[in-house]
C-alpha cells in the first residue's frame, strides 16, 4: 500500500487547496425599465422594478 515518504507541510497543501475557494464577481444586468446595473433576479434599488412590474416604492416616489 502507498504511503507518503514525508509529512505535506501546512503552506504547500494551503497552497494547492486555495484555487477551489476563490469568489466569482457578481453578474451584473440592465435593469429593462431605467437601464442601470443591477444584480440578476433582485428587485432594482434605482426604480423599485422586478421583471417589468413596480414593486417597492422609491425615495425619489415619495417626495
Amino acid at each position: 500500500m502507498a504511503v507518503p515518504k514525508r509529512k505535506v507541510s501546512g503552506a504547500r497543501r494551503d497552497k494547492r487547496r486555495s484555487n477551489n475557494s476563490k469568489l466569482a464577481a457578481p453578474v451584473l444586468v440592465q435593469c429593462p425599465k431605467c437601464k442601470e446595473l443591477i444584480t440578476a433576479h433582485r428587485v432594482c434599488p434605482a426604480c423599485g422594478s422586478y421583471d417589468g412590474e413596480e414593486v417597492v416604492k422609491t425615495e425619489k416616489e415619495k417626495k
